[in-house]
């Protein structure tokens, strides 16, 4: 595939919080990266979110200041699609919705070269069924990753149908010289590896509060004080031989068929969304949140995440 990336022309396609976010993982890491969004105020918002973000950077002493500069150096911003003439990378970040990636790889696959390595952030849509739009599907992988991706280390690799043995491998040695660790997804499967565990464990957790077992704090505070201290550590098969097979295969045939096994989503979070409780970004969802400092709780987020990794991280040393 490329031969040299770090020269090449680097282009991530959608503007919000993954393609903001993930512009600054390449610049950091010395690609000079061009993010494109159809509208100008996409593009603005995204400066603000790149300055928020490097702040926290700075403040935990990830980035010197003089770094930081350097990095938002590298990044270019742009509404004008003649940027995937040139194209060596696009990473696509627009909407989760399968018709819409349909139509924007229908046309970018036609103008980027014909060398160039094509990629989408779908969070667990088929690689298979979105290649179909795309010219040249074998130079066509998923490459996932997780918010806030400049912290967060796992990127997921999926190969499609028709996705080449060597686009996947291009793409797991990418994401290494982006500092990031891969993993190898060789089943199309909907929502891949991580989001398919995340997901398990979402579904009770709303189950747990509707059925008033437990309320919302309750159940994160068991979720960061139990199961993500544990899984942090060690993953789900290690703590099981660390607590002894045995033990869990006896909790799991009487607890099995006492778990939530809705196959409609969860009703709580439908409710949520139609009474526009959407989150963060609204001001409200399972929580409510005062808008005015939705920034400062960003920043505390990605504090937090950043103390992880580092820990995370000296587990290895």
């Amino acid at each position: 595939m490329q031969k040299n990336l770090i020269d090449s022309h680097i282009v991530i396609a959608g503007g919000g919080t993954m393609g903001t976010s993930l512009v600054q993982i390449f610049a950091q890491n010395q690609f000079h990266v061009l993010l494109y969004s159809r509208k100008e105020a996409t593009l603005q918002k995204a400066r603000e979110t790149i300055a928020i973000n490097q702040q926290a950077l700075v403040e935990q002493g990830v980035l010197s200041p003089e770094d930081s500069a350097a990095l938002v150096s590298r990044v270019q911003f742009t509404n004008d699609k003649s940027c995937f003439s040139s194209a060596d990378f696009v990473l696509e970040n627009i909407t989760e919705d399968m018709a819409a990636k349909h139509r924007f790889w229908e046309e970018v696959s036609a103008l980027v070269p014909e060398d160039a390595v094509l990629c989408t952030n779908t969070s667990g849509l088929s690689i298979t069924e979105m290649a179909k739009a795309v010219r040249l599907p074998e130079r066509f992988c998923g490459m996932h990753w997780f918010n806030p991706p400049h912290i967060l280390q796992l990127v997921e690799v999926t190969k499609g149908a028709l996705s080449s043995d060597s686009t996947v491998d291009f793409v797991v040695e990418l994401s290494k010289a982006l500092g990031k660790k891969p993993v190898k997804v060789q089943k199309d499967i909907p929502g891949f590896i991580a989001n398919r565990l995340q997901y398990a464990l979402l579904r009770e957790a709303a189950h747990l509060v509707e059925s008033g077992a437990a309320t919302l704090e309750e159940v994160d505070l068991a979720c960061s004080l139990v199961i993500g201290m544990r899984y942090a550590c060690f993953g789900p098969f290690r703590v099981t031989d660390m607590g002894g097979v045995d033990v869990f295969n006896s909790v799991s045939d009487y607890l099995f068929a006492d778990l939530c096994d809705d196959k409609d989503g969860s009703a709580y979070m439908h409710r949520l969304v139609a009474d526009g409780r959407l989150g963060l970004k609204a001001g409200a969802g399972f929580y409510t949140y005062d808008k005015e400092q939705i920034p400062e709780i960003i920043r505390e987020r990605d504090t937090r995440y950043i103390k992880m990794v580092q820990c995370m991280d000296s587990f290895e040393k």
